[in-house]
């Protein structure tokens, strides 16, 4: 008899835990809370570690359909404007690390999975319920759904986001998200509408006191993602974390910045485009695999590990999370706990130094006095080889200074 994953949340991380699941031979049963599944946010970065794992499920057609093959990574100062350091993408990337690094939509990258997971005849997705309860983690696994259905599996992954409601008593961990300090304004732009200047195939990270800014092509081109992280206060409500920004406050707090920074930030609203503002809530980084597996249940993604987008890692770390669990559930003779504790094994101290390398790029990128000067000295010094990432694109887990 085939064995079934029951699946509770329908974001990024969930349905590449359905793909993992399929293609290691077990049913997946998905739960989504919204009656039709879409994906908010912008932009998304995946680096070749991510992008091998897509390819490995035949998606490298579909991903390139809809995504965008940056040509350059360049860091320019957030006050000067001036160029600090480059480094090139597009076949170099490939050469290198045997695939493309990418940017893509949220929304598409989660089109694109939820499409190949729909696919699947043993992928079962159930849009508008919401697994509210377990019931029971011993020898299967029983959920209760929002509408009062119980339903069994032989393993249960909890993919329902940094603020998961089932993650604590399931782990014993009553402990919340912290807040970190950190507001993302987040915009999409046509590209006909980006100032002349900034129409490039590029990805550009400007960096300043207490800020920085990010901004690159997705969809073919069509459109560019740009994110501006401030530091201040966070919205009451931290659960809804996508809030209609300010631009005009926005404006302000990158008074001081270069003036071709402001232009880009000026051109959303001048084209009739809204700011919406993220607050960025994270975990510490995971201490051991008991935080990403406890008997029958397994947790992916950021209901494991919630990370900062200093490293634009975190819907990666999801899909990376989901390839170790197909290999996991494949281990026919290990009984499914077991094979839970392997996927943990696996996972958790990879996605711990993720965690803990974004906080750290956090602070450079937001460095203020002689630290802020010696991260600019280096990157004129060093350049590309600063801002490539070994380690992190093999995923062989060799160590390697990065940005």
């Amino acid at each position: 008899m085939r064995k079934q994953v029951l699946i509770a949340g329908g974001g990024i991380a969930g349905m590449a835990a359905a793909l993992g699941a399929s293609h290691a031979g077990w049913d997946a049963r998905l739960f989504e809370r919204a009656q039709e599944f879409s994906e908010v946010g912008a932009g998304v970065q995946l680096g070749p570690n991510v992008v091998r794992r897509l390819q490995a499920w035949g998606l490298q057609k579909a991903l390139h359909a809809v995504a965008s093959v940056p040509q350059q990574l360049v860091a320019r100062c957030g006050r000067s404007g001036k160029v600090l350091a480059g480094a090139p993408l597009g076949q170099s990337m490939v050469d290198r690390y045997g695939a493309a690094y990418v940017t893509i939509h949220r929304a598409d990258l989660h089109s694109l999975l939820w499409y190949a997971a729909s696919e699947r005849a043993d992928v079962f997705i159930n849009p508008g319920q919401e697994v509210v309860e377990v019931l029971g983690t011993e020898r299967v696994t029983t959920i209760r759904t929002s509408l009062n259905k119980e339903i069994e599996g032989d393993a249960l992954m909890l993919a329902d986001g940094v603020w998961s409601k089932l993650r604590g008593p399931l782990l014993g961990d009553a402990s919340r998200p912290r807040v970190s300090g950190h507001l993302a304004y987040r915009a999409l732009l046509p590209m006909a509408d980006v100032p002349a200047g900034w129409r490039s195939n590029e990805v550009t990270v400007w960096l300043g006191p207490h800020m920085h800014a990010v901004h690159y092509p997705v969809r073919r081109g069509e459109m560019m993602n740009i994110v501006v992280i401030i530091e201040g206060p966070a919205p009451e409500d931290m659960e809804h974390w996508d809030h209609a920004a300010n631009a005009q406050a926005l404006e302000q707090a990158l008074q001081g910045c270069a003036s071709s920074l402001q232009d880009l930030v000026r051109s959303v609203p001048a084209a009739g485009k809204a700011w919406r503002l993220w607050p960025l809530s994270d975990r510490t980084p995971l201490q051991g695999p008991e935080g990403m597996a406890k008997g029958l249940v397994g947790l992916i993604g950021d209901a494991a590990h919630p990370m900062r987008p200093y490293l634009a890692q975190g819907a990666g770390m999801a899909i990376e999370d989901a390839a170790e669990l197909q290999r996991a559930l494949a281990m026919d003779d290990l009984d499914v706990a077991l094979r839970l504790r392997r996927y943990a094994l696996n996972r958790w101290e990879r996605n711990a130094r993720v965690q803990a390398r974004s906080i750290r790029n956090g602070n450079i990128f937001h460095a203020t006095g002689p630290v802020r000067w010696g991260r600019d000295l280096s990157m004129r010094l060093l350049g590309a080889r600063l801002m490539d990432v070994p380690w992190l694109y093999r995923g062989d887990g060799s160590s390697a200074s990065s940005l």
